[in-house]
């Protein structure tokens, strides 16, 4: 149940960066933090999840459908 609270998490923490990264291009203000920094975020919050998930996967907390059709 934790691993998919963090999940959970994660996923907001990465829709939040993903906006936090539009309004910057909207607004487009020189003094603000470029918008790459917030796109990184998105991008290393995305690879951790994956391999949260390959992680309890492969230790068993999650188990995986075995008939996905």
């Amino acid at each position: 149940m934790l691993i998919k609270i963090l999940v959970g998490g994660l996923l907001l923490f990465m829709v939040f960066n993903l906006f936090k990264a539009m309004m910057i291009m909207l607004k487009d203000d020189p003094n603000s933090p470029p918008m790459s920094k917030f796109i990184g975020r998105r991008v290393l919050t995305s690879a951790i999840i994956v391999g949260l998930i390959l992680l309890a996967v492969a230790t068993g907390l999650i188990v995986p459908n075995p008939t996905p059709h």
